[in-house]
This record gives C-alpha cells, structure tokens and sequence, in this order.
C-alpha cells in the first residue's frame, strides 16, 4: 500500500510544484548565506585593517559584530527554512498524501 502512494505521489503535478517550490526556497537561502559569507571573507582578506580597527575608544573591532551578525544571519535563515517548511510545505505534504490514500 505504501507504494502505491509513493507511485501515485510521483505522478502528481501538485508533488513535483510542491518539491521544485521547496527546493527553489532552500537553494535561495543557501545562496544568501552563501554570499553572506563569502563576503565576510572578502572583507577580511582585502580590508584588513578596517575589519581589524577599534568601535570607539574600545579595543573591540568592527569585525567582532559583523562576523556576529553573520552567524546570527545564518541562524535566522536556518530558522526561517523550518519555520516554512513546518508550516507550509509540510501541511501541503500532508494533504496530498491525504488526496492520494484510498
């Protein structure tokens, strides 16, 4: 029975929109995170000495809160993929299967 549903799952117009909708989703949040760092890299490779000067009077450096903010970044990111996935792809999921069961 079981692959019956997955035979009939695999010829559903809904399943195939369903995966390229999750997909396109998760590889444009890849590709954020992604840039997001590969910018951060950049910075530290080819600006050195901004990355590396002091906020204020403090000797904390510019680099310190942005290399914060981009595991932030990549948590919020990793949090909206799930947030999504639990509510709107997943829901989805479930009432196709529901559709498709005898």
């Amino acid at each position: 029975m079981t692959g019956d549903i997955i035979s009939r799952l695999g010829a559903s117009p809904r399943y195939h929109t369903l995966v390229r909708r999750r997909s396109r989703f998760g590889w444009l949040l890849s590709g954020l995170v992604l840039g997001a760092f590969t910018v951060f890299t950049l910075l530290m490779a080819y600006e050195k000495a901004w990355m590396a000067s002091p906020i204020g009077a403090g000797v904390t450096s510019i680099g310190v809160p942005i290399g914060m903010g981009l595991i932030l970044f990549a948590i919020a990111m990793t949090a909206l993929y799930v947030w999504r996935s639990n509510t709107a792809f997943d829901s989805e999921m479930a009432a196709l299967i529901a559709e498709l069961e005898p």
